[in-house]
C-alpha cells in the first residue's frame, strides 16, 4: 500500500525515476554535459516519448534541439526522490539475507545509511555487522527515535514479518521495504514495497519455458 502521490503523478513514472537517475549518473561520470531524450530513453529501456512525458510532471527541463543538461536534471531528479540528504534506515532480521543487506555498500552511495540492525535472537545481539552493532527487537522504538529513522527493511522469516511491521509502524516508521514473502497489512499512509526473490525467479522461468516451447515448435 502506498500513499497518494502529490500532483497525481503516476506510480509507474515514480518507479522509473531511479532508472533515469542511474542513467544520468553514468553520463555524468563520463563528463557528458547534455543528453537527448532518445539517448536517455535507450539507457533506461523505454521510449523517448515516455521519458519526455515522465519528466514533464516535474517541470520543463529540456531544450529543443539540445536535450537535457545532465547535471541539472540529475539534481532535479535527486531532489524529487528526496535524495539531497541521507536517509537513516533500520534492517530487522540478521539471518543470511539481513547480513548481506547490511554489508551492501551501495546503500550509502545512494543516500541510505544503515543506522541500526535488529534481531529477536539475543544470541546475535551485541555482534557487529558492517560496523553496526546488532540490537534487540525490543529496542526498536528507541533506535528509531535516536537515529530519526523513517525507513525500515524487513528481512525476517514470513511468520515474523507482520509483527515486525506492526512494531515499526508503532515506533514511527512510515516506509517499509519487505523482503519476506508475505503480504503485509498496514494502515493508510504507510508505504510498503515488496521484494520477493522467488517471484522474480518464477517470472524468469516463465519466459524460459515459453522460449523452450517456441523452440520445440520450430
Amino acid at each position: 500500500m502506498a500513499p497518494a502521490i502529490p500532483g497525481d503523478i503516476p506510480e509507474a513514472t515514480v518507479a522509473r525515476l531511479p532508472v533515469y537517475l542511474r542513467a544520468l549518473q553514468d553520463l555524468a561520470d563520463e563528463n557528458l554535459g547534455t543528453v537527448s531524450s532518445e539517448r536517455l530513453a535507450e539507457m533506461a529501456g523505454v521510449n523517448a516519448a515516455k521519458v519526455r512525458k515522465d519528466l514533464s510532471h516535474f517541470g520543463s527541463y529540456g531544450t529543443r534541439g539540445v536535450g537535457y543538461d545532465v547535471e541539472y536534471l540529475l539534481f532535479q531528479i535527486r531532489r524529487e526522490l528526496g535524495l539531497t540528504h541521507d536517509w537513516p534506515c533500520v534492517i530487522v532480521g540478521m539471518g543470511n539475507l539481513g547480513q548481506a543487506l547490511a554489508n551492501y555498500g551501495g546503500f550509502r552511495d545512494r543516500g541510505f545509511v544503515v543506522a541500526a540492525l535488529v534481531d529477536a535472537d539475543r544470541a546475535k545481539v551485541g555482534s557487529t555487522i558492517a560496523g553496526v552493532e546488532v540490537s534487540h527487537l525490543d529496542d526498536l522504538a528507541s533506535l528509531v527515535r535516536h537515529h530519526n529513522i523513517s525507513i525500515g527493511v524487513i528481512a525476517t522469516p514470513s511468520p515474523a514479518a507482520q509483527g515486525v511491521a506492526d512494531q515499526m509502524i508503532a515506533a514511527g516508521i512510515s516506509s517499509i521495504l519487505n523482503f519476506a514473502p508475505v503480504v503485509l497489512s498496514v494502515p493508510e499512509g504507510i508505504s510498503v514495497r515488496k521484494v520477493d526473490l522467488a517471484v522474480e525467479l518464477q517470472i524468469l522461468t516463465f519466459y524460459n519455458e515459453r522460449r523452450a516451447v517456441v523452440g520445440s515448435a520450430d
